[in-house]
């Protein structure tokens, strides 16, 4: 609700399906002074379509402590940047390890003071942002994130590399590609 009192004209966009859920986020919206009318219900659609409507949103604001998984993957590969809040557990980490592989660090914050911070910053400068989904776009293009062939090519490799570490018994690090 903050972010929202801190960006004129700006609307939170949720998948909600569920009556009761609206009611109350409504109700809640009120109780810290904003216009409930800036909460945008959305309803299921087919992934193709989901994934073309999320092109017309500014920024995907990511959930803490369990951060986006395939909504993180979904909102990327439409171009849709994804400011995420990394956490200290495997849940908490998937939407940074997706902004890392494409390239997208800046997106990361580590406090929740750090992520309000910067999601007002880049909802109140749009070339800022349009500048990130230039970055995006090209990015989905040349990362291995969203290039199956390539990705396949990258993992294969790794896992040769663990086989081959532990067949000589060699300690096993990180394996970078």
């Amino acid at each position: 609700m903050r972010i929202l009192k801190s960006v004129d004209n700006s609307v939170l966009w949720l998948l909600v399906d569920n009556m009761e859920t609206i009611k109350n986020l409504k109700e809640e919206t009120i109780r810290r002074g904003v216009k409930p009318e800036r909460i945008i219900f959305a309803n299921r659609l087919p992934l193709a379509e989901h994934l073309s409507r999320q092109k017309l949103a500014n920024l995907f604001l990511d959930t803490f402590p369990c951060t986006g998984h395939t909504t993180s993957s979904d909102a990327l590969r439409s171009g849709l940047p994804v400011l995420t809040l990394m956490g200290g557990s495997f849940a908490g980490r998937v939407s940074s390890s997706l902004l890392t592989a494409v390239d997208l660090k800046e997106l990361i914050t580590k406090t929740p003071k750090e992520y309000e911070e910067l999601a007002i910053r880049l909802a109140n400068d749009t070339f800022r942002l349009e500048n990130i989904r230039k970055k995006l776009e090209a990015n989905i293009k040349k990362k291995p994130l969203f290039d199956c062939k390539l990705f396949t090519s990258h993992i294969e490799k790794a896992y040769l590399e663990i086989y081959r570490k532990h067949s000589e018994n060699n300690k096993l690090d990180n394996i970078e590609l």
